[in-house]
């Protein structure tokens, strides 16, 4: 039972933020009195010198140890003797473990949030390379449009902006200190709770002690979160897979991100693609099982909540390696410009057709049963769209002029899109400076968390 009921082989993780909220603590009972000034050093001192102690490499967490906060507060013990023991009163483990993953929380949105941008300046980076770039665009995996490939780089940066503004909305949510609402009722002593949340960074306190002890909804946003992470990763890999087969060509993964095969030799598989596919599974997993444990449990604590840290860590930890593969994918990946162009096929061009009419006066569906008879010729004759000529164009309707051929060019197709938001150039361009700027604003969150070249 004692193995079964442990938590100290995954919940250790919880070290730094455990001991940064006992010295909080510590100080707060020395506030209400509990401990004295000499008291609240030495308790202090002693916390720093147990997080040293467990942060060695060679540091045993035993079976002899229940969760990270029993094994800080027996070492604790062993240093200052009944000392130790004082710096519980009036806090439960429930309000404690509350506490340590909000403050793991934050700093674990805020590494997500820094891999969310690495990515997107990527894409901003790749958009600006490939302005002149056209390729097939696709819906129904059949070709439909032509687009440029900086218009669909740029469409992963406006997923992974809201993206990142969910984990920052997640926070928001968070941000609550519940440190004093004690096992389920509020501690019977005089804790000051505005100075521990103003001390630790929270925004505000808890308002409900048995909401606080309860509450999992932080960590459950946070993972659906996340898992809307890597269906935006999924779907792109999806993509990228697709398009670096020899039939396609459109791109290539750079050696260091493909592996080859153990029997085939002349084999590079995009593995690096296919594991952030195959892991978005198991982040839907982990946010599927915390919602199934939280389902059915009556108020307020239930040894069933021990169940939420792994699926949590181990999500966290998926998305953010997923996040730096992904980036190191796309930003080594050789783009083939001209195999894109070259696969369009010109029957992608059949709307700009109709839209002649239609601006010559012809209803749109009539337009559009103009245009499907042509195609339909082309196809007859064996030839594309292209091989059409002006009499065949006005053979289908008189509204053609000769200059219709004109609208049978790819870069003419999307240079007619400069509707904001639009495939055109000039939309592109102003599209990739709004990224630029919005990728430039830091969420609060985020402003503690740049490195050493202001990133």
């Amino acid at each position: 039972m004692a193995r079964f009921n442990a938590s100290i082989s995954f919940d250790r993780k919880l070290l730094e933020v455990d001991i940064a909220g006992s010295k909080v603590y510590a100080r707060a009972l020395e506030r209400a009195g509990v401990l004295t000034a000499q008291e609240c050093v030495a308790i202090t001192q002693g916390l720093e010198a147990v997080l040293k102690e467990m942060q060695a490499v060679d540091f045993d967490f035993g079976d002899q140890f229940e969760d990270i906060h029993m094994a800080v507060e027996e070492r604790l013990t062993a240093r200052l003797g009944p000392l130790g023991g004082k710096l519980h009163t009036g806090r439960s483990r429930n309000d404690q473990v509350n506490l340590d993953e909000r403050l793991y929380l934050r700093e674990a949105i805020r590494a997500t949030s820094l891999r969310v941008r690495d990515l997107q300046l990527t894409l901003i980076t790749s958009a600006k390379q490939h302005m002149a770039t056209a390729l097939p665009g696709y819906t129904h995996l059949q070709q439909a449009q032509p687009i440029l490939f900086a218009h669909y780089a740029l469409s992963l940066f406006w997923m992974m902006e809201r993206d990142r503004g969910r984990l920052a909305d997640a926070w928001k949510r968070a941000d609550y200190l519940p440190l004093g609402s004690g096992a389920l009722a509020g501690s019977a002593f005089a804790l000051d709770r505005p100075f521990m949340a103003q001390q630790l960074g929270f925004a505000a306190i808890t308002p409900n002690s048995l909401d606080a002890v309860s509450d999992r909804d932080f960590l459950l946003e946070s993972l659906a979160a996340l898992a809307v992470v890597m269906m935006h990763l999924s779907r792109f890999c999806e993509d990228l897979i697709i398009w670096s087969t020899d039939e396609f060509g459109f791109v290539e993964i750079d050696d260091a991100y493909s592996t080859g095969s153990s029997m085939m030799p002349q084999k590079k598989n995009p593995d690096s693609l296919e594991l952030v596919r195959g892991k978005t599974g198991r982040v839907y997993g982990n946010l599927t099982a915390l919602l199934t444990t939280m389902k059915g449990l009556a108020l307020t604590y239930s040894k069933d909540m021990q169940e939420d840290k792994e699926p949590v860590f181990d999500s966290f930890e998926t998305v953010q390696d997923c996040l730096e593969v992904f980036t190191k994918v796309w930003g080594t990946m050789t783009v083939h410009g001209d195999r894109m162009r070259a696969a369009i096929d010109d029957g992608t061009l059949a709307t700009d057709l109709a839209d002649y009419l239609v601006k010559r006066g012809l209803p749109f569906r009539d337009a559009h049963g103009v245009v499907a008879a042509l195609v339909k010729t082309a196809m007859d004759k064996g030839g594309a769209l292209s091989s059409l000529t002006a009499e065949d164009l006005q053979s289908q309707c008189e509204l053609f002029g000769p200059e219709a051929l004109e609208l049978l060019d790819v870069d003419h197709s999307i240079d007619l899109r400069q509707i904001p938001g639009g495939t055109g150039t000039a939309a592109v361009a102003t599209q990739l400076e709004q990224a630029r700027q919005a990728w430039g604003i830091l969420h609060p969150l985020e402003k503690d968390l740049t490195d050493e070249h202001g990133r």
